[in-house]
């Protein structure tokens, strides 16, 4: 299996294709342990517990309909699905797709930078549940 370089990672979040505007993206995917150890075990033993996912995305901010801000404001506080792919192409084994389904997003920052830098958003979506495809 060969490295990747990400130059082309696909970003859709509401069914609104924003890979032009995205800079950064990390999706975080784990099980609670959960002791089960009992008297009688030498060593300690655990189960799965609750998952939890999250996904954070850098937008760099536009204000143009059917855009970042147009398509990030009202979903404050509401569930959404995202999805990730490595690539913009085809999905398949080497280009899996991500999809959080009832993913919740708490906050927006609609301005953020400094003199002369780029306006961006960084998004969190938290919880829902997550999918992986290859075909």
């Amino acid at each position: 299996m060969a490295q990747i370089v990400l130059k082309d990672v696909s970003v859709t979040i509401n069914s609104v294709d924003l890979s032009s505007r995205a800079t950064n993206v990390v999706i975080n995917y784990e099980k609670e342990a959960v002791e089960v150890t009992a008297f009688g075990d030498n060593n300690r033993k655990f189960t799965d517990g609750l998952g939890n996912i999250s996904a954070t995305v850098t937008l760099q901010q536009d204000f143009a309909a059917a855009n970042v801000e147009a398509t990030v404001y009202p979903l404050v506080g509401t569930t959404t699905t995202v999805v990730f792919k490595p690539t913009s192409s085809a999905v398949g084994a080497e280009n899996p797709s991500y999809t959080i389904t009832g993913a919740y997003l708490a906050s927006h920052t609609p301005l953020n930078g400094g003199v002369g830098e780029l306006g961006t958003s960084e998004l969190t979506f938290q919880g829902g549940s997550l999918a992986k495809a290859t075909s």
